[in-house]
Formats: C-alpha cells, sequence, structure tokens
C-alpha cells in the first residue's frame, strides 16, 4: 500500500510531476518490474513495487479529465478498510466531497490545473496520445488547461521514439523556468498505447510483450526528467496509468470496455529531494 503523503505541506515548497503512463495494464507494469526491465521505476516505487488502483475511466479522456478534477486512481482496498488511503492529493472543492482531508490541497477552482496556477504555478503539458493534438477543438480541451503545452507527431503513438522526444522536451521547458519558479508538470507518455507492436524485433502485432518492451523504452529516460524536475526544489510525483487495455482475454482487444484488464491501472505516488538541498 502507498503511504500517505501530505500534499498540503508540499504546497510552495514542492514542484509537482504527474505521470500517465497512456494504456499501461497493472498485470504489464509488474511484470516488466519482475522480469528486471524497469529498473529506474523500481528504485523510485515505494517499496520497489507497484500499487493497484481502479482508474476512474476505462479511456484517456474520461480518466484525464478525472484526473484533472483530482479524482487519481482509487485504490482497490474498501474504504472502510483503509479510509486514508481513499485520502486524495489534490481536489476541487465541492459540497458533499468525503475523500479529501486536512492533507489535501484544496483548489476552488474547477480543476487541479488552473488551482496550482492561482498558486503561482507554471504549468505544463506535454502531450502524447491523439487527445492532447490541438489540431482539433477536442485535442485542445486538455492541454488547452494548462500555461504551455507541447504536442508533435514525433511525441504521438506512432513514433517509436516517443519517450526520448517528450523527456526531452520537459527537461527543456523546465530548464527556461526561474531558478525559484515552482512548476505543475504534466506528461502523457504514448508509448505504451497501441500500436507498440515494433519496440519488438520482427513483431507485428500488439500484445503483453510489445507493452512491456515500450514501458522499458520509457523507463530508460526517466532519469534526466527525474533529477530536472527536482533540480531547483523537492518534487512531489505521481506515476500511474490511465487505463489497461485488452489483448484478447474474453475475446475483448481494446478499451472502452468494462474489463478487469482495464480497470486495474499501476500507481505510485513519491518524494523526490533536491538536488539543491544540502547533503
Amino acid at each position: 500500500m502507498t503511504e500517505p503523503i501530505n500534499a498540503a505541506a508540499c504546497l510552495g515548497s514542492h514542484n509537482v510531476l504527474f505521470l500517465t503512463i497512456d494504456t499501461l495494464r497493472f498485470d504489464v507494469a509488474e511484470a516488466a518490474l519482475a522480469k528486471g526491465e524497469t529498473p529506474n521505476l523500481q528504485r523510485v516505487l515505494p517499496g520497489g513495487v507497484w500499487e493497484k488502483r481502479h482508474s476512474p475511466s476505462n479511456f484517456t479522456y474520461g480518466a484525464h479529465h478525472a484526473f484533472f478534477a483530482g479524482f487519481l486512481p482509487t485504490p482497490v482496498t474498501p474504504r472502510e478498510d483503509n479510509p486514508r488511503a481513499h485520502d486524495r492529493l489534490f481536489a476541487a472543492r465541492f459540497p458533499g466531497s468525503e475523500t479529501s482531508a486536512p492533507e489535501t490541497i484544496l483548489f476552488d477552482t474547477p480543476d487541479i490545473v488552473s488551482g496550482f496556477a492561482g498558486r503561482g504555478y507554471h504549468t505544463l503539458c506535454i502531450g502524447g496520445t491523439g487527445f492532447f493534438n490541438k489540431a482539433s477543438p477536442l485535442g485542445s480541451v486538455l492541454p488547452g488547461l494548462f500555461a504551455e503545452s507541447h504536442w508533435t507527431e514525433d511525441f504521438g503513438v506512432t513514433s517509436r521514439r516517443a519517450a526520448h522526444y517528450q523527456t526531452a522536451q520537459a527537461i527543456e521547458s523546465l530548464a527556461r523556468q526561474p531558478h525559484d519558479a515552482r512548476v505543475f508538470a504534466f506528461i502523457n507518455m504514448s508509448a505504451c498505447h497501441p500500436p507498440h507492436y515494433f519496440f519488438l524485433p520482427d513483431n507485428t502485432e500488439d500484445t503483453a510483450a510489445s507493452q512491456r518492451a515500450a514501458l522499458a523504452d520509457i523507463d530508460a529516460h526517466l532519469p534526466p526528467l527525474f533529477t530536472a524536475i527536482s533540480a531547483n526544489a523537492p518534487a512531489l510525483v505521481i506515476v500511474c496509468s490511465d487505463h489497461g487495455t485488452a489483448f484478447g482475454e474474453d475475446g475483448y482487444t481494446g478499451h472502452r470496455i468494462g474489463h478487469p484488464v482495464v480497470w486495474d491501472v499501476p500507481y505510485a505516488q513519491f518524494l523526490l529531494e533536491s538536488a539543491t538541498s544540502p547533503s
């Protein structure tokens, strides 16, 4: 079980990195850890393991609307068994909310992105899947919440080097910020979203194995990103999937369906020390 974090105590002193690994299944993420394919994630995951959670939606657009309202993936343990596990890190205040606590950052805004902006944070979005491609009105909705947003074909689901280009853009954007600035940085990593068959040689279809290979590629690009987000201040980091996908289970392929392989997602939250902190 993920240890609680007092997010309210981090406000103003910590940068925030919210990393969604699009379409990553929980069982695939867990298998990649067991096989030693994601060593950089294993070093930062609490206890070296993923927490299984349930996504608030079964596809990217719905999940991210929930995320940006403060509804991150929900612990699988019943609330009665562990009430604190269900306390949220961030919340847009509304009457009747039962999952905010003194440690929750409460915003009087319709979403947490504008909430962070109102507290002086620079808000940065590095898009990945098509819902972050501002070439259409629909694709402009989610990145339109941010002060700075980026999307190119190189960041998208058909790019074999998406993780390279996405992290490079994030690092460049973070480096342009003043040293005393605080940043809420969001990245939608696209590599694990179909198609990912091309991450394995001589492969022609998307499988759990090719998604693991895509995740390993993402993992290889994370250390400089973690260094960049914590260069001038400690960082609160959330890494999770927005939903899973089916590779033929019970006859299903894809997502936007109510199946455990879609609802079950890997989740982690942790703190990074600042590179400028006294040793």
